[in-house]
C-alpha cells in the first residue's frame, strides 16, 4: 500500500473510530472544531476526485514539493472558506452523518487513487503536475490532518509511523535544510509548521542549525 493510502485509510479510520461527543472537541486547527475538520476532509476528499478527472496535456509545473505554497502567517479561522466550512460543519448536526460522507466521498477518492497513472498530468489550483506527484503531495495534507485531528484527544491513535516519516521528509525539502535528527518525525512536523511552539531544549536545537530556525514556522497552503 502506497504512502497515500496508507495515510488516508489511517485518518479515515480515525474519524470513523471517534465517540460522538469528541465532533465538539477542539481539533488543532485555530478556529476549528473537530466536526469542522472533518468536514473539510470531505472538501479535501472532493478535491482528489476532481483533480483526477481533470487531465491535461500540459507540461507539469509543480511537483510533490513544489506544490505547496509557504505562506507568511498561521491561518487564524477567519478567512471566509475557513468560516464557510465551520457553517458547512454545523448543518451536518449528527456525527453520524459527516461520518457517513467522509466514508463515502472518502472511499471513492481512495479508490480513484489506486487506479489513477501516476504519469498522468492533471490541474489544480492552476498549476500542472502529473497524478503521482499530486497524491505525493496529499501525503502532506492527511498527515498533518491527522495531527490536528487528534490534537486534543488523547487516547486517538497516532498516524502511521511510514506517512510520519514521508511527511517529515516533504517538509524538509521545502524547508531546504533538515531538522534535528534527535526530534522524532511528529514533533518535526508539529514543530516545523507552527502546530506547536519548540521547548527551550527544541529551540537550542534549531540553533544549531544556522538559518533553519529562522524560517520557521512553515505554514503550508
Amino acid at each position: 500500500m502506497d504512502l497515500f493510502s496508507r495515510s488516508w485509510t489511517a485518518l479515515r479510520t480515525a474519524v470513523a473510530e471517534l465517540p460522538d461527543e469528541d465532533f465538539a472537541r477542539p481539533s488543532g486547527c485555530a478556529g476549528w472544531l473537530v466536526r469542522d475538520l472533518v468536514c473539510h476532509l470531505v472538501i479535501d476528499a472532493q478535491d482528489v476526485l476532481i483533480t483526477l478527472a481533470t487531465p491535461t496535456d500540459a507540461e507539469p509545473t509543480r511537483d510533490a514539493v513544489t506544490y505547496w505554497e509557504v505562506a507568511d502567517t498561521p491561518p487564524t479561522g477567519d478567512d471566509p472558506l475557513d468560516a464557510l466550512i465551520v457553517r458547512l460543519a454545523a448543518a451536518y448536526e449528527d456525527p453520524f452523518l459527516l461520518k457517513f460522507h467522509l466514508d463515502d466521498v472518502g472511499s471513492a477518492a481512495g479508490r480513484a487513487a489506486g487506479l489513477a497513472d501516476r504519469a498522468l498530468r492533471v490541474g489544480t489550483r492552476d498549476v500542472v503536475l502529473t497524478a503521482g506527484d499530486y497524491l505525493s503531495a496529499y501525503v502532506m495534507e492527511w498527515t498533518l490532518h491527522h495531527l490536528d485531528l487528534i490534537a486534543h484527544l488523547p487516547d486517538a491513535a497516532d498516524p502511521p509511523a511510514e506517512s510520519l516519516a514521508g511527511a517529515r521528509g516533504m517538509l524538509e525539502r521545502i524547508a531546504g535544510a533538515a531538522f534535528p535528527a534527535s526530534w522524532s518525525d511528529k514533533d518535526t512536523l508539529l514543530v516545523g509548521t507552527g502546530r506547536r511552539a519548540p521547548t527551550a531544549e527544541e529551540r537550542a536545537d534549531l540553533g544549531d542549525l544556522g538559518d533553519l530556525a529562522t524560517k520557521l514556522p512553515l505554514v503550508l497552503g
